[in-house]
């Protein structure tokens, strides 16, 4: 295992959509492993292919007491609720901002041995795989929140450069 260097806003892989993975092979399980050691090492509850520079459609997640991955993974939500709450991400440091999520999700994809995996999760695991998704999809947080509060945390950006 190895931690891996974590781009930063402004890289291009971040706003790249991630390509679907078809090779199940050693070269994905050590992928996880190092992202999982990456994400711990990061003081993350969830990390994507993408933020350690690898475009496929894999993410790492620790949180609610569960801890794993997911391959190629989609997600859909169970009900109507929604949660509002503060995000930050491993790939822009030191900002945050209020995010509006479903609060129970289905995430279904596969893992590194390509074979099925599901997940229903709610509160910050639900969050996590959505924002998550989110970033194997080239989008980042900041995307989700208001103009108004979007505009600051950009601002903010510019000025911690």
């Amino acid at each position: 295992m190895a931690i891996r260097d974590i781009r930063l806003f402004g890289d291009p892989v971040l706003n790249t959509v991630a390509d679907e993975v078809v090779h199940f092979d050693a070269q994905l399980r050590r992928l996880v492993s190092d992202m999982l050691e990456t994400m711990d090492n990061a003081g993350g509850v969830g990390l994507a292919g993408n933020q350690v520079g690898v475009a496929r459609r894999v993410f790492v997640f620790d949180c609610q007491g569960m801890r794993g991955h997911l391959v190629n993974p989609v997600w859909r939500p169970l009900g109507e609720q929604m949660q509002h709450g503060r995000e930050g991400c491993l790939s822009v440091p030191g900002i945050t901002g209020d995010v509006t999520r479903h609060d129970t999700v289905v995430a279904r994809g596969v893992d590194m041995f390509g074979r099925p995996a599901a997940l229903r999760a709610t509160g910050l695991l639900a969050r996590c795989i959505q924002h998550e998704t989110d970033h194997i999809d080239g989008v980042m947080f900041m995307r989700r929140m208001d103009s108004a509060q979007r505009k600051e945390v950009m601002s903010q950006i510019r000025r911690n450069g």
